[in-house]
């Protein structure tokens, strides 16, 4: 529903307005009779305490956001060990990342700066056809006097859109630096165990050896050295995929960094989860809740009565101004569209709850791995001395003949599979440890955003 009243002069001239008072006082009490929120006179500035809830992302008078999330975020530390070779591989990762998400939140502040001058009154031309032969152009000024807090929830939303956006920058940021960190921990574990391999395959070599000469000697048959053989190709084979992997994983990183690593070694020890800060999935669940609690003020601005003020100024001087009413205030399914938007709220709040749950989850998953993990390491430390120990028992009964060299390479096979594993585990550790910090978002520090 729309409603205007006008008035109309010119210079030196004031036509009577009495029509025009009595549609106004009309307009007036039809803006005071369809229910909603207080009415936000539109004449509020960003800033003005009369508008601004301080607890809740705003634009300050210079079209600045002034939030609590982005504030948060850019109070968070890493908690990588500064210069440790996480640390400076995920400097590395952060100097050469051009992330598209920067270039968006530039775009969200670049709008909200131009949303918060949306208090103003607008002005600007009107030029139509009248007729075939002639145009007719005015001046218009448009402002809103009542607007049920739609001009404010706009630069809310805009406001709540520069947290969104920060929130993907740091998510961006911090899960470019996982990455790269991941690569370089795949790298150290390829090439650890790449020399456990190289040590096994050249015992096996060797047992390949002592096979072809009790063959030649004939103190054992064909069937035995083939079987070693056998095993000595399978451990090269295991090898050359372990050297395949470090390579690709440097060459991976280099893209990544847009240096060179492979001369790093070391995975340092990161410090067990803290419980703080908030995990980014939640703080972007309360940035979406917010842009949403925004969208709804918007939408139902425009279920309400709203009152607004324009004037044109023609060409040839004359001067015509009045009142409009504004709103869907007899539109049907008012009510449900209303109750629609209030449930869209309650959606918001309730995935905010399942972030909070889902990230709790994900990280007493990941912490229970990483003790499992600990304690295993542990334990398989003690049954590997307890292997090495049989090994010298089953290598002297070889010697003794008591024990045949399929089964002494069986046993050696055996020892170096719990060997790889081992030294996997501290690898795992790693890797969990770095799955938290990402979703803690705490790999990258505040500043840097």
């Amino acid at each position: 529903m729309k409603a205007r009243i006008q008035k109309a002069g010119q210079a030196g001239r004031v036509r009577p307005v009495a029509a025009p008072l009595i549609s106004g006082a009309l307009v007036l009490a039809l803006a005071g009779c369809f229910g909603g929120p207080q009415a936000t006179r539109s004449s509020h500035a960003p800033g003005d305490p009369a508008a601004v809830d301080a607890n809740e992302a705003h634009l300050d008078k210079k079209g600045e956001v002034v939030s609590e999330l982005i504030t948060q975020l850019r109070l968070r530390q890493s908690i990588l060990p500064q210069g440790s070779a996480f640390g400076q591989v995920g400097d590395a990762v952060l100097k050469n990342s051009r992330a598209s998400a920067e270039a968006q939140l530039r775009v969200k502040r670049l709008t909200a700066r131009a949303r918060s001058k949306n208090w103003l009154p607008k002005i600007g031309p009107d030029v139509s056809l009248t007729s075939l032969s002639s145009i007719a152009a005015s001046l218009v000024l448009d402002t809103a006097i009542f607007d049920r807090g739609r001009r404010q929830a706009e630069r809310d939303f805009a406001a709540a859109d520069v947290e969104m956006a920060a929130v993907d920058l740091v998510q961006d940021l911090n899960q470019k630096v996982h990455d790269g960190l991941k690569l370089y921990v795949e790298a150290q574990r390829a090439a650890d165990l790449a020399v456990i391999t190289e040590g096994a395959l050249k015992q096996m070599a060797e047992f390949e050896r002592v096979t072809k000469i009790r063959v030649s000697g004939g103190l054992s048959d064909g069937s035995e050295y083939r079987l070693v053989s056998q095993r000595r190709a399978e451990i090269e084979a295991t090898l050359l995929s372990y050297q395949q992997g470090e390579k690709s994983a440097w060459a991976q990183l280099a893209t990544l960094t847009g240096q060179s690593f492979e001369g790093l070694r070391g995975v340092p020890t990161l410090p067990p989860d803290s419980g703080n800060p908030e995990p980014l999935a939640v703080l972007e669940a309360k940035g979406e809740a917010a842009r949403t609690k925004a969208e709804v003020a918007v939408a139902k601005s425009g279920l309400l009565a709203g009152l607004g003020a324009g004037a044109s100024v023609g060409r040839d001087g004359d001067i015509k101004g009045g009142l409009s009413l504004d709103g869907d205030i007899l539109g049907f399914g008012r009510k449900d569209n209303l109750a629609a938007l209030d449930e869209a709220l309650e959606v918001t709040n309730r995935k905010i709850d399942e972030a909070k749950r889902d990230s709790d989850r994900r990280i007493v998953a990941l912490t229970q791995e990483i003790n499992t993990l600990a304690l295993r390491e542990q334990a398989d430390g003690a049954v590997i001395a307890q292997m090495e120990g049989n090994m010298g028992l089953y290598t002297e009964q070889y010697k003794a003949g008591r024990r045949s060299l399929i089964e002494l390479t069986g046993q050696f096979e055996t020892l170096t599979s719990m060997k790889r594993d081992h030294a996997s585990l501290k690898y795992q550790i790693a890797v969990a440890r770095l799955d938290i910090a990402l979703l803690r978002g705490v790999l990258v520090n505040g500043g840097a955003m």
